[in-house]
């Protein structure tokens, strides 16, 4: 445990990304295959205690500290992990056990509570807080899975597209993936059939260069749907529907179905409507949760996917073959099958960059548009110069600060967190919460300004003289029976603090409602 306290701690206080990544390829080296593998299981969230809980941790500090001590110890500090390191009575020195080990002593404990108290009291305090983090998960050091792959690529010294196209199929204690790494084994086999492959992502398109990206003919231009990405994998006529995050959703989404036998897997967008024609955000939301849609939902809001590359083909990887023949192949399988709940996601056709740009602006079924080089292979992650996103230029609205709360990892000493209100009457009510888009020097100042403007106290959350103004920025507004204003904001984020505007002059409800009237549909 020392050695990983010492390895979280140094990731966590280093702030060069490649220095990062060489920190923990060299730390690799040092260990035995077990640890290597849970250090690696432990960085990307995939080492579990199903028999441990947060309120494991509570329940042990209720028992060996004074609670009242510990509240007030968490609302200063904003981190469990530190705080308990931090304000445990005593401080161990005792023989080091390997992560294995303690691995084994907590997944085949009898008494979880006492295994966990003897191993807080044989620990450092840094010890602690490494344990704390281990045992429990959420790490913010700054240290991400992406990270994590590029260590190993380094490590091994092997190309990162090769551990991409196998790293959702791997499990812990990846043992076969540093025999490969080592050259001590063959590349490890997946099961594609079951296994999430890692989605291209794309990076920000700058308006300015649209002439150049227009006129050289290397690009497609796509819609951005307003809804959620999706990766279609089907064999044998099975269905798995993934998201994103690589999150098994077939059952909220039954309706979707392929009947292929060799090997397919599609990449695109889920979305409700009737006839492919999508309806706004907050009805798929309806859908997302749902792990047993009722027969009236799946009636009102028939899902669809808007499908707009083809990764595997007849059994056969084509990730790295160009967007051109993907999208050859993906029009091919459109032609040769008919599916009601998948629509190919059409390419937009215009003559002038005005053209462009109305489209870009008119529909507000998209967020935006997508701009990919026709010559880009299928590569897992967000790589610079291949796929780009064109988002709408956002909305604004003033609104002012209600309550806060302190963030976590590196802003748990901050009040980052905000739940912003508008009008309604005499009254301010809430309309969005907020966690993002202030720059350092802001998010100091605002924080000065609510330790200084607190008017009342909930737990961890502190309620603020209704002062300060903060202009908010989202991309898409509509009505919402399970907000209390009435309106749901998409991706709310602060655009800049107007600290020379008096709240008075913030616009009520009903004036907001009229202006959002003009992006609801």
């Amino acid at each position: 445990m020392k050695r990983l306290a010492n390895l979280l701690e140094q990731l966590l206080f280093t702030y060069s990304t490649n220095r990062k990544i060489e920190i923990l390829a060299t730390y690799l080296k040092s260990l035995n295959y077990k640890e290597k593998g849970i250090t690696i299981a432990v960085l990307t969230g995939n080492l579990n205690f199903k028999n441990i809980k947060r309120s494991n941790i509570l329940n042990i500090i209720k028992s060996k500290l004074d609670w009242y001590l510990f509240e007030q110890s968490y609302d200063y500090v904003g981190d469990l992990a530190e705080t308990v390191a931090l304000i445990w009575p005593t401080n161990g020195n005792s023989e080091q056990k390997d992560l294995n080990e303690i691995v084994c002593d907590l997944k085949n404990s009898k008494n979880i509570n006492n295994t966990i108290i003897e191993y807080l009291n044989s620990f450092s305090s840094k010890e602690r807080w490494a344990f704390i983090k281990f045992i429990l998960g959420g790490l913010r050091i700054g240290f991400s899975t992406s990270l994590v792959k590029k260590s190993l690529a380094m490590y091994g010294n092997k190309q990162l597209c090769k551990i991409e196209n196998i790293w959702n199929g791997l499990e812990y204690p990846y043992e076969n993936l540093f025999l490969w790494l080592e050259n001590k084994g063959s590349y490890p086999s997946i099961d594609v059939s079951k296994t999430f492959s890692s989605f291209m992502l794309a990076t920000s398109f700058d308006e300015e260069h649209i002439e150049d990206v227009r006129y050289s003919n290397d690009y497609y231009f796509e819609y951005k749907w307003d809804g959620i990405r999706v990766q279609l994998v089907t064999k044998n006529g099975s269905t798995t529907i993934f998201s994103r995050s690589g999150e098994d959703i077939s059952n909220s989404f039954p309706e979707i179905k392929i009947n292929c036998t060799e090997l397919l897997v599609l990449d695109g967008e889920m979305l409700v409507g009737q006839n492919y024609s999508p309806l706004p955000f907050n009805q798929l939301q309806k859908r997302i949760n749902k792990k047993k849609p009722s027969k009236k939902l799946l009636t009102e809001l028939p899902a669809f996917v808007k499908v707009y590359d083809i990764l595997y083909y007849n059994g056969k990887d084509i990730r790295n073959t160009t967007l051109y023949d993907r999208r050859k192949k993906l029009e091919e399988w459109f032609l040769n099958n008919s599916n009601t709940n998948l629509n190919i996601s059409e390419l937009i056709n215009f003559k002038t960059d005005n053209e462009l740009k109305k489209i870009y602006q008119n529909f507000s079924y998209i967020e935006g548009i997508m701009i990919k080089k026709k010559l880009s292979f299928y590569l897992g992650g967000r790589k610079k110069g291949y796929w780009f996103k064109w988002k709408k230029d956002p909305k604004y609205i003033d609104t002012i600060l209600m309550y806060a709360q302190r963030g976590h990892g590196k802003r748990s000493s901050f009040y980052s967190d905000y739940t912003l209100g508008i009008w309604s009457k005499n009254t301010v009510i809430p309309i969005a919460k907020a966690y993002s888009g202030y720059t350092d020097d802001e998010l100091n100042k605002i924080d000065r300004f609510i330790r200084k403007n607190t008017i009342a106290k909930y737990g961890p959350v502190r309620e603020v003289k209704k002062s300060l103004v903060i202009e908010l920025a989202f991309d898409s507004a509509q009505i919402s029976s399970r907000h209390k204003s009435g309106i749901a904001l998409r991706f709310p984020r602060v655009s800049r603090v107007r600290w020379d505007k008096p709240v008075n002059d913030v616009q009520n409800i009903e004036e907001i409602k009229k202006e959002l009237s003009i992006y609801h549909s």
